[in-house]
């Protein structure tokens, strides 16, 4: 009897009690996507869709342990990260990771909550920078977390592409600066790849409060493609027309009383099966 396995993406991030964000946006993601999930908690937000109230950290050594045990077991085709907001956490993810061998990896640098909550401390910038974008194939900010990385405004189109090279001089090898937060009827995201070249995505801005984990939605969808086989650019333009359509069937849903999550499970996919050689 042939056996076979599954396209798997690990999640390293954080905890979203309200079911929209991240770990568990992560996993139904990669699900819909017709991937296996498995994941690393980092940190435990108390939150629901009006925002987040506490963070309690996970100890990095139960971080460490939980990559190893993964990994270990299950080593995934792509690795998604999310939320890391303590230069040890960055430290100890990076060097549990390097102990493995390299697979794509998307790195979405959390730092602001879609209500507007600040999630990251002041000195772990430095060290994601350092540590964290050297080893991420791309890096995800919006267009919040692209202004704290580039020291500048980003609030319009021309922003985002003087706030790429900025943040590319920090050591990243490709960036997709999300624009969704642009108070226009056009949405423009820039994919900005390893030659230094600018990919321009444009999409209808949907009149709607739920986007709730649309950010770790995105870059879990970018590895759940990764995983799957495709390019890089391939699966940065997936990975956004799935979030466009998440989001266009979720747009008049009520689900909690702020920020409303996306519709992960528009058009589930069954589980994708690689036949072993």
């Amino acid at each position: 009897m042939k056996k076979y396995t599954y396209p798997s993406v690990l999640t390293i991030a954080g905890f979203d009690g309200s079911g929209g964000a991240g770990i568990q946006a992560d996993i139904k993601t990669a699900s819909a996507l017709g991937c296996f999930s498995t994941s690393v908690l980092t940190a435990l937000p108390v939150q629901n869709t009006q925002g987040v109230r506490t963070i309690y950290p996970i100890p990095v050594e139960a971080v460490a342990e939980q990559i190893e045990a993964i990994l270990d077991d299950i080593f995934p085709d792509a690795i998604k990260i999310g939320m890391v907001h303590t230069p040890q956490l960055v430290e100890t993810i990076v060097s549990t990771l390097g102990k493995y061998k390299k697979i794509p990896l998307v790195f979405d640098p959390v730092m602001v909550a879609t209500s507007g909550h600040r999630l990251i401390e002041e000195d772990t910038i430095s060290a994601i920078t350092e540590q964290l974008f050297p080893i991420a194939d791309v890096v995800t900010p919006n267009m919040d977390e692209a202004a704290i990385l580039a020291k500048m405004k980003v609030k319009t189109v021309e922003d985002i592409y003087a706030a790429g090279k900025e943040i590319k001089k920090l050591g990243c090898k490709s960036i997709l600066l999300k624009g969704g937060h642009q108070e226009t009827s056009t949405i423009t995201s820039l994919f900005y790849d390893e030659h230094e070249k600018y990919h321009s995505f444009e999409t209808k801005k949907f009149s709607t409060n739920n986007t709730h984990g649309s950010g770790c939605t995105l870059s879990s969808a970018i590895a759940a493609y990764l995983a799957q086989g495709f390019t890089l650019y391939d699966s940065v333009s997936l990975g956004q027309q799935y979030v466009y359509q998440a989001i266009e069937n979720g747009k008049d849903a009520q689900t909690g009383l702020g920020n409303g999550p996306l519709n992960h499970f528009f058009n589930p996919q069954k589980l994708i099966k690689n036949e072993m050689v």
